[in-house]
């Protein structure tokens, strides 16, 4: 297979593993948070991410309120993960090597999912402070945990919130440290 075809196929395959990696993730910080279960973004990432699930929730009890299957299977997708892709790019690595990869991809993947969420959830305040949407709703119950303390310490300045800044330089900040090779992908 030449170059060209496998840049390809790992654009590909990073896609879709992120994809789904990021709504099990999604699926697990909902249920952490507590959001709207009825949410329509809610909804969307439980069906989603259900048929894969629904064999093994009963099996594996939740812990308080982690999802104890869908964070295996995260773990799980993961692992397969960092093995295509040192396979696709002729790498031979331990299983040590692999779990270490496979956590630091998906706190990479957890990063982003709050980088993104963030700016989302700073972009739509411009727009109508306290606008009820479904997206502004669920933005708030997963941003508002981690922002709430940077606003402790930082308060509005002249009725900015200068907490969303803050907290994409310290996320983007983490994601720069994270001692993740580039053939593994940052988000």
């Amino acid at each position: 297979m030449g170059a060209q075809a496998t840049n390809a196929l790992i654009y590909l395959i990073s896609t879709l593993f992120n994809l789904y990696m990021g709504a099990v993730l999604l699926r697990i910080v909902l249920q952490w948070v507590r959001a709207d279960f009825y949410n329509p973004i809610s909804q969307l990432v439980w069906k989603v991410t259900q048929p894969v699930l629904a064999p093994v929730v009963n099996l594996l009890p939740r812990y308080r309120r982690l999802d104890t299957a869908a964070s295996l299977l995260l773990l799980i997708l993961s692992v397969i993960y960092v093995q295509i892709i040192a396979a696709l790019w002729s790498l031979n690595i331990g299983l040590i090597a692999t779990l270490w990869f496979a956590v630091l991809k998906l706190v990479a993947l957890a990063l982003s999912i709050y980088t993104a969420s963030i700016i989302i959830y700073a972009i739509l305040s411009w727009f109508g402070p306290g606008l009820s949407n479904p997206a502004a709703n669920i933005l708030y119950s997963i941003n508002e945990p981690l922002l709430r303390p940077i606003r402790n310490i930082i308060p509005p300045l002249s009725g900015l919130d200068l907490s969303p800044l803050v907290a994409i330089l310290l996320l983007q900040v983490a994601s720069m440290l994270l001692p993740l090779p580039g053939y593994f992908g940052l988000s």
